[in-house]
């Protein structure tokens, strides 16, 4: 087995300024994990069940493990948690490669930490925009300054308070444009509030974005 076939071991982590119980409750309560994990598609809800109750084996407390070698865990005291997920495995050949399931997890837990420390109010519904196209273009979008988190994610609070992720199969750096994931979060907002954002973000993603996409709850996942 080739490094490029064998899986990549990695670790992500972020730390949370709310205790480790509550925490843990938002990793393993479905109604709880819709607020942060993934965007809304039609399948979301099968996915969480699949990743967190079907697959998932519990080992100790505030640890989850998965057939692939991976692992959450949570840790930490009554004011201030740290969530990881681990990866274990020989080193990478090319400790860069990409790998979606990482990457994935960056932006997920950027999601799960604004959710905790935040506590916005209201159900979440997601923007999920695809397309070609670099980092600097998808960043130039959200206007403001963004927070890198590895090279290849980064997160701002636009000025409508709402929690965009922005993460590239390409380095956010590169001068080369490759597939674009932007997860835009909204908490509380009623169906015509809602329109007007998807429009807003959609009339500005077309123009920058080959093969331009915007996935919502009620369209067909890319």
């Amino acid at each position: 087995m080739t490094d490029q076939q064998r899986p990549k071991p990695y670790k992500v982590e972020v730390t949370v300024a709310v205790g480790r119980d509550l925490a843990w409750g938002a990793v393993t309560q479905p109604d709880v994990l819709r607020q942060w994990f993934g965007w809304d598609y039609d399948g979301l809800d099968a996915e969480i069940r699949h990743i967190f109750v079907d697959e998932a084996t519990f080992r100790g407390p505030e640890r989850m493990a998965w057939a692939d070698g991976s692992y959450l865990e949570v840790s930490g005291n009554d004011t201030q948690a740290r969530i990881r997920v681990v990866r274990e495995g020989p080193p990478s050949g090319d400790p860069d490669r990409y790998d979606a399931i990482e990457e994935g997890w960056r932006s997920f837990l950027l999601q799960l930490r604004y959710l905790l420390e935040e506590q916005p109010e209201g159900a979440r519904r997601t923007l999920y925009l695809t397309g070609t196209t670099t980092g600097r273009e998808a960043l130039a979008l959200a206007g403001g300054k963004a927070t890198r988190a590895g090279k290849r994610v980064a997160w701002l609070v636009d000025a409508d308070g709402h929690l965009v992720v922005v993460a590239g199969r390409e380095r956010l750096d590169s001068r080369e444009a490759g597939r674009m994931e932007v997860i835009v979060s909204t908490y509380g907002l009623d169906d015509a509030a809602f329109d007007v954002v998807r429009k807003r973000w959609s009339d500005r993603w077309a123009p920058v974005a080959r093969a331009a996409q915007v996935t919502t709850a009620d369209t067909p996942a890319p």
